[in-house]
């Protein structure tokens, strides 16, 4: 039996109802994202099996990709391959970019590692970045204006809970610019962004199940290593990519995983 339990976007709902669902007696708890964070802030002891976008090492969750430690294991979405590749595919979808604008929430852990290797990448195509950290709609607008008055041609979100559920405000940003923004997740090109290039996020979710089966079958979260996305995509807006202005490349397009017309 399976009992789903939601904060309805709320930590503190959460963590509120960590004793009911103690409670209710699971043999194992099964957690996205910040409902991890709200297990451990609640003290759960019970197995966790998560999945979550941050680096849990970096975050201090666990004591090591290979050996967890705790109660707790799973996926995380946090690979850096992906973030140097969206920069190349980025020039790749416009040439003459020049200046891309990074934006990030900096209170998600190892969030200065993926920017590192976005600048690296760009530095190395010939491209300047900046970054313009945001963590609510007030310091995204404020990075807006900013972007705006230093004619960016491009951003590059860093994919997180927050730049995802901003996915939105950053596509008509982006439209009214007519600049060109990429991220990590599917989610963000289905709100009317141009290109996200990252990990599967539902084969993630079902491959959490493999997880549970060991614990069920009596392996213990500490000793079983923490896994990455198997399974990357490359999905493009072409109708986005042309309300701003922008063929896509056949090049792009032939190695799309999927294209939103």
């Amino acid at each position: 039996m399976v009992d789903i339990w939601s904060g309805e976007g709320s930590m503190e709902a959460l963590v509120q109802k960590a004793s009911d669902i103690v409670r209710s007696n699971p043999h194992i708890i099964v957690s996205q994202g910040a409902a991890f964070g709200a297990m451990r802030r609640a003290g759960v002891k019970l197995p966790i099996v998560f999945t979550m976008s941050a680096n849990p090492v970096v975050a201090g969750y666990v004591d090591s990709f290979a050996r967890p430690g705790g109660n707790a294991t799973g996926i995380t979405l946090f690979d850096l391959e992906p973030f140097g590749k969206r920069m190349d595919l980025l020039r790749e979808l416009q040439p003459g970019i020049k200046r891309v604008a990074i934006i990030a929430n900096p209170g998600h852990p190892g969030e200065a590692l993926e920017r590192r290797v976005a600048e690296t990448v760009s530095a190395r195509s010939g491209m300047q970045t900046r970054y313009l950290p945001v963590r609510t709609h007030d310091e995204l607008e404020r990075a807006f204006l900013d972007i705006a008055s230093a004619k960016d041609d491009a951003i590059a979100a860093l994919a997180d809970a927050y730049t995802m559920s901003a996915a939105g405000r950053i596509a008509a940003f982006c439209q009214r610019q007519r600049i060109p923004a990429v991220s990590g997740w599917a989610l963000f090109a289905e709100r009317g962004n141009v290109m996200t290039y990252g990990p599967v996020i539902d084969d993630c979710y079902r491959r959490l199940a493999s997880f549970v089966d060991r614990i069920h079958r009596g392996a213990k979260p500490a000793d079983l290593p923490i896994e990455f996305p198997t399974k990357l995509e490359l999905v493009i807006n072409q109708k986005a990519a042309g309300d701003i202005g922008l063929t896509v490349p056949r090049s792009l397009l032939s190695r799309a995983d999927e294209v939103i017309r």
